[in-house]
């Protein structure tokens, strides 16, 4: 059966006790009062659900003996059929209590703003960025989820030195948000003659979209350029200044946004952008004064250990965060990510539940 050892039931049961006893009392201001409350309702909700998986596991125990020991096979399926029943709604109370007990990132069911980035390489980088955009944006596209590009710079074979996609829907960054890091192709590049394998890299940030009273930004801290949009779109992008670059004085942070013929509209795509490169910036600087162990560098892409590896000759792509090799990578290029992002966010859920509890 399922594996609840782990959780110190008793523990959390004196916690239970404890604050009931604080509530009781008349002595508590409004706000501690409104803390205990809050406290008491998710422990209250925590052995609520415990005592339901007892029960069911109870039942399903009883269910598996009586299986057992009956001789009439007619009834030894019966009982094993209700078995699978109980273990089914066993499966889902177990999961909906690891989700209030290791809750998971608050942010996961935001949009997202997409950055890739020609790595080492030259021109065979540039061409694996676009790759890239072309994954993700199929895959969105399985999800039902809309994408825009945001900026985009162009090489002349057709690859991208940097492009940046705002992907919405729900659950965006949550299934996302592990494709952060270095991502490494070997391949016959299309400038090589000779037939020789290379192998070059590009670098993936997401970003969760913010509300935005979420992170501030000071006006007087922004520098704001207009230009000439450059690329596809007819004339109105060589005769018309739309294009908007925001420099973010106090970081040094620089955004751009040309997909749009409004000059007002850019600037508030670029803004947003923005919002959400200072808030992963923030972020990761909290991370690391919480925990040296790990250095991530969310906010750049650039993480010192490689996330995936794309193998052109043997049609094999591995992601090293999930331990998961695939030998279709023509298909993966193609959007079917679900194998990978599945595997991650199981990774995910496994790693919250080796998080300490506040009760124990």
């Amino acid at each position: 059966m399922l594996n609840d050892t782990l959780i110190q039931w008793d523990v959390i049961q004196e916690r239970y006790d404890e604050l009931s006893n604080q509530l009781a009392t008349t002595s508590l201001d409004v706000s501690k009062r409104h803390s205990v409350q809050k406290e008491l309702s998710y422990v209250s909700t925590l052995l609520g659900k415990h005592k339901e998986i007892v029960r069911l596991t109870t039942a399903y125990e009883a269910l598996q003996v009586n299986a057992q020991d009956n001789s009439d096979p007619e009834m030894a399926s019966l009982y094993r059929e209700e078995m699978e029943t109980i273990y089914q709604a066993l499966l889902k109370e177990q999961h909906a209590l690891d989700r209030i007990m290791f809750p998971p990132d608050p942010l996961d069911n935001r949009s997202a703003f997409v950055e890739i980035r020609a790595g080492a390489g030259g021109q065979e980088a540039s061409l694996f960025a676009a790759d890239l955009l072309r994954m993700y944006s199929n895959y969105a596209l399985k999800q039902h989820w809309k994408t825009a590009i945001m900026s985009t710079s162009l090489t002349d074979l057709g690859g991208y030195r940097e492009v940046v996609l705002h992907i919405q829907g729900k659950d965006v960054y949550g299934h996302l948000k592990f494709e952060s890091g270095v991502h490494r192709v070997q391949r016959v590049p299309l400038t090589e003659t000779s037939g020789r394998i290379h192998t070059s890299t590009a670098t993936v940030a997401v970003l969760p979209e913010l509300e935005e009273v979420e992170l501030s930004i000071n006006p007087s801290d922004l520098r704001i350029d207009v230009y000439r949009a450059s690329g596809a779109g007819g004339q109105h992008v060589n005769t018309t200044d739309s294009a908007v670059r925001i420099t973010h004085i106090p970081t040094g942070l620089v955004v751009t946004c040309q997909d749009e013929r409004s000059q007002y509209k850019n600037k508030m795509k670029a803004l947003k952008v923005l919002q959400s490169r200072l808030f992963a910036q923030q972020k990761e600087s909290q991370q690391q004064e919480m925990s040296q162990k790990r250095k991530e560098l969310v906010g750049g892409g650039m993480r010192a250990e490689k996330v995936r590896t794309y193998n052109f000759a043997q049609n094999r792509v591995t992601d090293h965060q999930a331990n998961v090799t695939l030998n279709k990578l023509d298909m993966v290029l193609e959007g079917n990510l679900g194998d990978i992002v599945n595997a991650l966010i199981e990774k995910e859920r496994i790693e919250r539940k080796k998080q300490p509890l506040a009760y124990q």
